[in-house]
């Protein structure tokens, strides 16, 4: 196998190359066997080689992987259609990657903003968020990691703590250009932090009484993930725009821009485009990810199997000391540790385990949504076993 001489220096990869997936599932070039706890980094939430997404990626390869946007593509009206019936909203705007469906929502808002007369329209977003790596979404993180020395960056973000409606109506009484609030349900690249149950609801309470456009990033829990469709359908709430992308095409790369109509009507023909953005090999995956998802009953099946993790866990690390919380919703589960334990990824994959590890001190799931009852008690064996050993060491 060739060395990485020829690749940018942008990954600190391991050294472990995967050859082939079935479920929750790999394999590596030498044979070896894991469980994997992360989906890709919550991509793959059918897990690898699904039949069902192989047969529909397969047959459109076969008829037509890609037309320009200048002509209608109908897999792509027929997954906006799907998107709009489950979220409630209203139009899509189809991309290749959740930054660049972050891009479109800042784009939207700045459009909406400048349509009522506001000059230099900011967007609230929050703190230790992530919304990609271009230099608008990047900007928009919370992450002072990514954004050093890529300065300067794009201007006309206002920060505040996350999970602090006081935060946002404070500037609510002291920004007039405010047009946005950009949060995630759960933040996940900051180690699975789950807000107040009430906190979405009272965002769009401020949203509402502000005339602000309230933008969700459901990139990563979005498709099933936290145990409904999208997270917000736990709040019984509408947002004005959501990003998707990671399990939307299970491995294929799309996202997409989901807004109601009082936010879409401000783009017109020439404001915002992309050359593969939608195209018919990337909307079959999609739609064949939404119909395995609603034939398998997924959702409710996050919900339960993501309960039954949660509560293994507890059982086995709850009261192992220097384990300060297990949290999560459905498939989407953080363990912080007291100390530091990036070297978790690295020894877990030795015991034939992928995890992350975020913000220093919290391990990351992300499992399949269809990964066993069996392979739950594997997961919680491996990674209990691994976590105790870490923290005695570290206490010796």
């Amino acid at each position: 196998m060739s060395d990485n001489q020829h690749l940018m220096t942008t990954y600190a990869s391991m050294e472990v190359t995967f050859d082939r997936g079935e479920g929750a599932i790999l394999w590596d070039t030498d044979g070896k066997q894991y469980l994997d706890a992360l989906a890709g980094i919550a991509v793959c939430g059918l897990g690898h080689a699904h039949p069902a997404i192989t047969a529909a990626v397969s047959e459109q390869a076969a008829r037509l992987i890609h037309t320009s946007n200048l002509y209608r593509i109908e897999n792509q009206q027929l997954l906006a259609d799907e998107l709009c019936r489950l979220s409630g909203l209203d139009r899509v705007f189809f991309s290749n990657s959740g930054a660049e469906a972050n891009e479109a929502a800042i784009k939207i808002a700045r459009m909406f903003g400048s349509s009522d007369g506001i000059s230099s329209p900011a967007i609230i977003v929050t703190e230790n968020s992530f919304h990609g790596r271009t230099m608008a979404t990047l900007s928009a993180t919370g992450n002072r990691n990514v954004q050093a020395g890529f300065e300067p960056l794009v201007q006309g973000f206002i920060r505040a703590p996350f999970n602090s409606i006081e935060a946002i109506e404070s500037i609510a009484g002291n920004s007039s250009n405010v047009v946005a609030v950009m949060v995630e349900p759960i933040q996940g690249e900051a180690g699975i932090n789950i807000p107040d149950a009430d906190y979405l609801t009272k965002l769009r309470q401020v949203c509402d009484d502000n005339n602000w456009l309230l933008i969700l990033d459901e990139i990563q829990t979005g498709m099933g993930r936290t145990g409904k469709w999208f997270a917000y359908q736990h709040n019984n709430i509408l947002p004005d725009i959501m990003t998707l992308a990671k399990s939307l095409g299970n491995g294929v790369p799309i996202g997409a821009c989901v807004a109601s109509q009082k936010a879409a009507e401000v783009m017109k023909p020439g404001s915002h485009g992309s050359t593969f953005g939608g195209n018919p090999l990337a909307c079959a995956a999609g739609l064949a990810v939404i119909k395995t998802i609603s034939d398998e009953n997924l959702v409710d099946r996050a919900a339960r199997i993501g309960n039954m993790l949660h509560s293994k866990l507890v059982a086995a690390l709850g009261k192992v000391p220097g384990v300060t919380e297990i949290r999560g919703q459905g498939l989407m589960i953080g363990i912080q540790l007291e100390k530091p334990c990036k070297q978790l990824m690295a020894e877990a994959l030795q015991q034939g385990l992928l995890i992350s590890v975020q913000a220093d001190h919290v391990i990351r799931l992300l499992p399949p949504l269809t990964i066993s009852e069996e392979q739950i008690d594997t997961l919680t064996t491996r990674l209990s076993s691994l976590v105790i050993s870490f923290l005695q060491q570290e206490a010796a």
